[in-house]
């Protein structure tokens, strides 16, 4: 999101956006000064307007689908991702895939922040789904930390398929940022294919689920601080599945 459009969202839309739908935010003070990836779970189309509430007024960018939107709307859903500076993500085309890393990577080597749904779709229970990877290998190729968010009450708001509530409840979690300094420098040494690579890739987005997970249930806690027997085992997912 351009800078100007940042700061009107900041001026003239945030009071409302706090005002109709957020009960309480936590965790603030953790913000990083420099660019960061944002990550937080991800069950309604208002993890959007959270996200950018806590990301006004500097620059970030959004990735998102548009291989879920046919003719006309996804002309426009296009249009619209060019005007605010959206990512476009077609999943079913590896190019795509490839293509999107790049960008995010330029994006935050230019100082931008950038927000990333590691579960890559809308969880339709409400549940915290399988993290994808897509995350953790954009973060070893910049060192860019990785700040996690828990979000609650969007999806009593606007589940999948459901319709818009207004009501005061969401509560935001904005956790520690993960810097992962030995796997940064560890997986800057090895091929990127290799399957050492991939258990690196593997460990930070088991340890940045984890983490969400606790800030979902109202843990500002680091997971190796905090409650981990409780946070679910995510499986162990392909590498190619970065979204």
């Amino acid at each position: 999101m351009n800078p100007i459009i940042s700061w009107f969202c900041k001026i003239f839309l945030a009071p409302l956006v706090k005002k109709l739908f957020i009960k309480e935010v936590r965790g603030l003070e953790s913000f990083p000064k420099r660019n960061f990836i944002l990550v937080s779970n991800h069950q309604s189309y208002l993890d959007i307007i959270i996200s950018s509430y806590l990301c006004v007024p500097r620059k970030f960018h959004f990735i998102g689908q548009i291989d879920g939107w046919k003719g006309i709307s996804k002309f426009f859903i296009k249009f619209l991702y060019f005007l605010s500076g959206v990512i476009p993500l077609d999943r079913t085309k590896e190019e795509s895939r490839e293509k999107v890393v790049e960008k995010a990577i330029e994006i935050l080597k230019r100082g931008d922040i950038l927000v990333i749904y590691p579960e890559g779709r809308r969880s339709i229970t409400g549940e915290i789904q399988e993290g994808k990877l897509g995350a953790a290998k954009i973060f070893l190729k910049t060192g860019v930390p990785i700040l996690p968010v828990g979000f609650k009450g969007t999806f009593e708001l606007l589940p999948p398929k459901g319709k818009l509530k207004i009501k005061r409840i969401i509560k935001i979690n904005v956790g520690s940022p993960l810097f992962f300094e030995k796997e940064f420098e560890k997986g800057n040494s090895l091929d990127e294919n290799s399957i050492e690579c991939q258990q690196i890739i593997q460990k930070i987005t088991d340890k940045m689920m984890k983490e969400i997970f606790n800030l979902c249930n109202g843990d500002l806690k680091p997971a190796s601080e905090g409650s981990g027997d409780t946070a679910p085992k995510f499986n162990m997912c392909k590498v190619k599945d970065w979204y």
